[in-house]
């Protein structure tokens, strides 16, 4: 490669495993201070990382502190002081990325700035009028979940080797942490009654909502077979363990969606699929006989099951609201945790235009992506994270989960990099043009430049 093709000032990007170029490092290959600009984007992927690991592993490992009687609840809850800690760095560094680079701001951004504001609206505007302080509060602190959410996802490289690092050894760490607290194939660290604060010890959603972020962060970026195997392998294993079937059910239900696109021959793969549901479904009863009796188990018949039996109530009881208040809803009509675990929380708390909203950020922007990317020859593992997420988001906002739930936020994170990326960066579609004129060419072309005419 000729040296002079690359200005001193500009050096190669760093490539990744995957063989893409760092879109961070390609992003601070403008102007003279490049050096400054590289030393700022380091600091920025840290605290991006740092915020993500110490939300979601770091949620995880404190509580196990918390169970197992190493700690009392110094932190509280965990989640809300942490978040109130990265709070101001996070959005601090949003508005300067996107002060530097004002076509970092895309559409994703803005509709969801619109929700946010529409949301804030609606919360300070029933908080006058007396809705219920817990429920406020709640809401607020949801509002700051999923904003810090959006903006690791806008901005962490996944791909990069600090992350992967970490996140495996994450998800490995959880893992035995279930595996060796288990008791009869069941996690639940407030059986073992040694915990110091068990008013403040998680259920089974919060681990089991660390465990699948980071689970789906690492898997999407996993591009060796054998590793990617491995994972779903062990997610499965502990979170059936863990007994949470929402995340459960979600983690099998992005199993396939990944493989498939990662998949170089993709019939062989849905015949290969195909046999392995007949196979499960020839000795379905002994593979349940041998396995350890657990919550999970009752998907297989949810009327046995009070928590399920419990949300159909409370759907009920936000069927009743809506049909009171079909058009602005109403807001905070439940106690506290006593809402609708379904998409319908929205219509309920922000009226028929705030669930109508919801539902479509969690599916028009990646509909395009879909059709774009999904069966295409290349493999882009930023296009599979947002792909993956906004797939379990939709299954869990229609089944089990809160309208606010941070997977949407994790969802629109990534396709706002992938829009940023697809047409401004590592991603964008090539310059089919004639290249431009280098210093070799220029010397054969013109053998006496800058030398005085005769």
């Amino acid at each position: 490669m000729n040296p002079l093709a690359t200005p001193p000032s500009a050096p190669p990007p760093a490539m990744h495993a995957g063989g893409a170029p760092d879109a961070w490092a390609l992003a601070l290959q403008d102007g003279p201070s490049q050096p400054r600009g590289a030393a700022r984007a380091r600091r920025e992927q840290w605290l991006m990382i740092a915020c993500f690991f110490m939300l979601f592993p770091g949620f995880f490992f404190y509580h196990t502190l918390l169970g197992t009687g190493t700690t009392g609840a110094f932190l509280g809850g965990y989640f809300g002081p942490v978040a109130l800690a990265f709070a101001g760095p996070m959005c601090l560094v949003y508005l300067a990325r996107v002060r530097r680079e004002a076509r970092r701001l895309t559409l994703v951004d803005v509709h969801y700035g619109v929700f946010f504001a529409y949301f804030v609206g609606v919360v300070v505007i029933n908080a006058a009028a007396g809705a219920n302080r817990a429920i406020v509060v709640y809401h607020m602190l949801a509002i700051l979940f999923m904003v810090l959410v959006y903006i690791q996802f806008c901005f962490i490289d996944f791909a990069s080797r600090r992350f992967r690092a970490v996140g495996l050894l994450s998800l490995a760490g959880m893992s035995t942490i279930v595996f060796s607290y288990s008791v009869d194939g069941v996690f639940y660290l407030g059986a073992l009654g040694i915990a110091k604060d068990t008013n403040a010890l998680a259920t089974y959603q919060g681990f089991s909502r660390s465990y699948l972020f980071t689970y789906l962060a690492v898997a999407t970026f996993t591009r060796r077979l054998p590793l990617r195997l491995a994972l779903h392998a062990l997610g499965a294993a502990t979170l059936f363990v863990n007994t949470a079937r929402s995340e459960f059910v979600a983690l099998l239900f992005a199993i396939p969606l990944i493989e498939f696109y990662y998949s170089r021959h993709k019939l062989y793969f849905v015949l290969a699929g195909v046999c392995i549901a007949a196979t499960v479904g020839l000795y379905l009863d002994q593979i349940l006989a041998s396995l350890p009796s657990n919550r999970i188990l009752e998907l297989f018949d949810l009327s046995h099951s009070t928590s399920a039996n419990k949300r159909q109530q409370l759907t009920v009881h936000a069927v009743q609201s809506i049909a009171a208040h079909p058009i602005l809803g109403d807001y905070g009509s439940y106690k506290p945790g006593h809402y609708s675990h379904n998409v319908l929380s929205a219509w309920v708390d922000l009226g028929l235009f705030g669930m109508l909203y919801v539902a479509a950020l969690a599916i028009v922007p990646i509909t395009p992506m879909f059709f774009h990317e999904y069966f295409a020859a290349r493999r882009r593992p930023l296009f599979l994270l947002a792909f993956a997420f906004a797939c379990v988001t939709v299954l869990l906002l229609l089944t089990s989960h809160y309208f606010t739930d941070m997977l949407l936020s994790a969802t629109l994170g990534a396709c706002s990099r992938y829009a940023y990326e697809r047409k401004h960066a590592a991603h964008r579609p090539p310059d089919l043009g004639a290249p431009a004129l280098r210093h070799e060419d220029l010397r054969q072309a013109m053998p006496h430049a800058g030398q005085p005419w005769s």
